[in-house]
């Protein structure tokens, strides 16, 4: 016979007799550097690669790209505001103004492309 399957509540009491989760957070938010066995592990600015990643990737596609990114991060926006979340972490704060600001992402990038593609088509 196998063991009982344990219930949520078992997995509760064992989770809040263990130490709090702030222990393993202390000190070590988003990119600072975190103490590994031969010392403090040098700071990696992973975001830096992210944002290169995504110049180049508007370099290369062009406006197709603005209105990819612009439309992912405005549904991600659009699904968390109607979740409840009013205030970003984004420099514009407001959820209403940064979802207006990959609106008009979206479209500049949608006239964009539309220009590249007329232009292309040598109607430019």
């Amino acid at each position: 016979m196998s063991a009982p399957h344990p219930t949520g509540e078992a997995d509760a009491r064992r989770f809040a007799a263990g130490p709090p989760p702030s222990t393993f957070l202390a000190g070590h938010g988003p990119d600072q550097t975190v103490q590994t066995a031969d010392g403090p592990a040098p700071f990696d600015p992973l975001r830096l690669c992210i944002f290169a990643t995504i110049a180049l990737l508007g370099w290369v596609f062009g406006p197709a790209a603005l209105v990819v990114f612009a439309t992912i991060g405005f549904v991600g926006y659009a699904r968390a505001r109607r979740a409840g979340l009013t205030r970003s972490r984004c420099y514009l704060r407001d959820t209403r103004l940064v979802l207006a600001y990959l609106a008009v992402l979206a479209v500049a990038g949608l006239v964009g492309a539309g220009w590249w593609v007329a232009r292309l088509a040598g109607m430019a």
